[in-house]
């Protein structure tokens, strides 16, 4: 029989902490991103797709230029944040060999572009 100790040991180690950026929008967009098939040319028709199912939007997309590891283009997206009126900004990066779509948060290397998707969507409000 287990204490109550190496039980509560035992449930910590089993059941990882929820991840706090992960949110409704982030898990369906990420869902919808699975099982991508079209390769490079398919890329930003299917980011587009899926960002737009979850009332987000494809704001441009660009060659990777190492900015990301194992990554050949980058979409950048606007994507609800906890359903409210409030965008974040996330990378849909598509993996060398042209058949994977994996979702990356703005971090250091990616500042710049991150501020530049910001500067553009403020841009374009004021159109």
């Amino acid at each position: 029989m287990l204490s109550s100790e190496m039980a509560t040991s035992a449930t910590q180690t089993l059941i990882p902490a929820p991840d706090a950026n992960l949110t409704i929008e982030l898990l369906e967009l990420e869902l919808s991103l699975d099982g991508f098939t079209t390769g490079p040319d398919g890329f930003s028709a299917h980011v587009r797709a899926a960002a737009a199912a979850i009332d987000g939007a494809l704001l441009f997309e660009l060659p990777a230029s190492g900015l990301v590891a194992d990554c050949d283009r980058i979409a950048v997206l606007r994507i609800p944040k906890d359903g409210s009126a409030v965008m974040a900004t996330i990378f849909a990066c598509l993996e060398t060999g042209g058949n994977t779509i994996r979702l990356e948060a703005p971090d250091e290397s990616t500042a710049d572009l991150k501020n530049f998707a910001e500067a553009f969507v403020d841009v374009l409000q004021r159109i």
